[in-house]
């Protein structure tokens, strides 16, 4: 999907969402989305909205912290990022020829998760090309927990989406064939992982550094009413 589609999409299920709630007999309650028509027109909304946001920006980093801060997630909306240690992963064939890099050519490899607060907002694998970074970046990113795209700012790199996929859908195949919803609908359930992006991080001069699988987790939907 384009990004001009999936701006036009997310614009229009927002519409869409003003509309039903308008025309809801009652309003959602305020410390849980219950189960129902408006909740997951509301999530799907908003992961669209996200989505969108995310493929118009070159840092991910950037885009969660500003949609942490939309959202109320933590106060400051700051994002961290955790590092998991002790794992490793070999690139496969096809990355490092989205890297233009041999067989030979040492890659690293990074895993961390990205807090707002106390909120895991994602968890991405890093592969990243050593060789065309700085030293001073390269000891940062091997002693630090600073986020990949924070280190690399300097090099005014830009982000090539191989891939966007929502890995839930709120509305369903069918969806506007159930019966009714009941007024005592459970909580919705949003699942651990609802979005993945796969990208390539170049120069300006379009040389790869960086090839990223971001999985995003249903945390991006959460709200100040569920904070504690």
């Amino acid at each position: 999907m384009s990004l001009g589609r999936t701006q036009s999409l997310a614009g229009a299920l927002m519409l869409c969402v003003v509309a039903a709630c308008a025309n809801a007999p009652r309003p959602m309650p305020a410390d849980a989305a219950r189960d129902g028509f408006v909740a997951r027109l509301k999530a799907l909304a908003l992961l669209q909205t996200l989505n969108a946001d995310l493929l118009s920006h070159d840092s991910a980093t950037q885009t969660l912290e500003r949609w942490c801060g939309a959202r109320r997630l933590a106060s400051p909306p700051k994002m961290t990022a955790e590092r998991v240690m002790g794992m490793e992963k070999e690139a496969t064939s096809e990355q490092r020829l989205d890297l233009q890099v041999g067989p030979a050519e040492p890659l690293r490899y990074r895993r961390v998760k990205l807090r707002c607060g106390e909120l895991v907002l994602s968890e991405a694998d890093n592969w990243y090309v050593p060789s065309r970074l700085t030293p001073q970046m390269n000891a940062l990113l091997d002693s630090s927990d600073i986020p990949f795209g924070k280190v690399v700012q300097p090099l005014h790199f830009q982000r090539r989406t191989l891939s966007a996929s929502l890995l839930w859908l709120p509305l369903p195949e069918g969806w506007e064939m159930a019966a009714p919803a009941s007024e005592h609908q459970p909580p919705l359930e949003i699942p651990g992982k609802v979005l993945e992006h796969r990208a390539v991080l170049v120069l300006p001069d379009g040389e790869p550094i960086s090839e990223v699988v971001e999985t995003y987790t249903g945390n991006v939907l959460a709200k100040e009413a569920a904070r504690r």
